[in-house]
This record gives C-alpha cells, structure tokens and sequence, in this order.
C-alpha cells in the first residue's frame, strides 16, 4: 500500500480524491450520490447521525436542505473538518477541505468512505473494495493554488455527457451552491474562495477563464 506523504496540519487547506477500485464506477444513480453527498456534508464532527436513510429520505437536492438548526448547530461546534468545495463524478470525487482539529481531515475520511462503501456493499450484495487505494491527498500552499483548486473541482464535472459549459447547473457540485443559494447552509463553506470575490457573477467569470482541466495539473490523477 502506498505511504502517505501529505503531513495534515490545523488551519491548513488540502485537496481530497479517491477513486473506485479498478477505477469501476463508485456511483450507480443519483440515490449514491445523494448517500455521499450527506455523509461529506454531515460528517464532518463526531455527532452521530441515527438513521441515515431515514434523514435523506427528507431531503432534496435542488433546495434547501431542511437539516434541522440543532444539529447543524452540533456539527459546527464539534467538527475537526469544514468542506469547502466537492465534485461528484462517476467514478471518482473531489474534495476541499480545511483541517480544523489535529488529525481531522484523517478522521473525516475515514468516516466517510467507511460509511460509504458499507452502504454500497450492502445495497448491491459486493465484497471487496469499492475504493482504490487509499484517497490521495494535495496539500495547497497558497492563494493563488486554492483559488486554481476551486476551479479545477468546479470545472471537473465538464468531462459528463452534455455538462461541459453547464458546470454550473450539475447537482453533484458545490459550483451551484458558490453562484446561487447554498443548500447546505453552514456545512458547505465556501467563504475562503468567495470573499475575494465581488459578486458571484465575477466567480463564475473567473472559474469560465480557468484552464483547469486544460492544462496538467499538479494534482491530476485520473
């Protein structure tokens, strides 16, 4: 197994991938986007989260979520991670993330995808491996490499059938989210990128000149 070179520290701010095993797709239909898409968003602190299914069940992805105030309120006081950023793709995900407690970004990760491939094992009778490896981790160094990040993730999602140049609608993304109302309120914090930015129209200028996805990327693993 590959020896992780990425030392986390608080404060600091990293890029976050993992992909499927033998890069098989770890998202069959939107039900197992929606079941990752909570676990990034709501297990960020050690707040336990009784029936899963049952609190997604009541959840949608193109409004608001109505996670209720009291447990938001929970995660944010205790989380050892904030997400700031995320891509879904078939076979692969994107994350960005900031550390708050020591050894939280290890911590967040394994909670997620154990959570994860426990589920997807469940539902569809697998044993093995759903994910390749371990996740693979780029910590950012400074300003103008996270603002590239923000690009790069939100850019991602062009290489789907028929997404590229609508990034902005795909609701596997926190893109939409950056340019529009943010449906998960406090768990998506897109604050770093978005106060250097006037308005969320010149984000979406800023993130349409990027060359992300054009150009080799530090951090390009697929």
């Amino acid at each position: 197994m590959p020896i992780r070179t990425t030392i986390f520290a608080p404060g600091e701010h990293y890029h976050l991938c993992i992909r499927g095993n033998n890069k098989q797709n770890i998202f069959r239909n939107n039900a197992d986007r929606m079941r990752m898409l909570f676990l990034a968003t709501h297990l960020q602190s050690p707040e336990s989260i009784r029936n899963i299914s049952r609190e997604i069940s009541r959840l949608g992805i193109t409004e608001i979520w109505d996670t209720t105030t009291d447990l938001i309120s929970q995660i944010i006081k205790t989380r050892y991670v904030t997400l700031e950023a995320f891509a879904f793709m078939d076979n692969h995900l994107h994350l960005m993330a900031r550390e708050d407690e020591e050894s939280g970004i290890v911590r967040y990760m394994q909670r997620v995808l154990n959570a994860y491939a426990k589920y997807s094992n469940t539902k569809y009778e697998t044993v093995g491996h759903l994910f390749q490896g371990p996740y693979r981790a780029v910590h950012i160094e400074d300003n103008d490499q996270l603002l590239y990040l923000s690009t790069y993730i939100h850019r991602n999602p062009r290489e789907l059938p028929g997404i590229a140049g609508r990034e902005h609608g795909y609701a596997w993304s926190s893109y939409r989210d950056y340019l529009g109302p943010n449906r998960f309120r406090e768990l998506l914090d897109p604050s770093i990128i978005l106060d250097q930015f006037e308005t969320a129209d010149e984000y979406q200028a800023f993130v349409d000149s990027s060359v992300a996805k054009d150009e080799a990327y530090l951090f390009d693993p697929f």
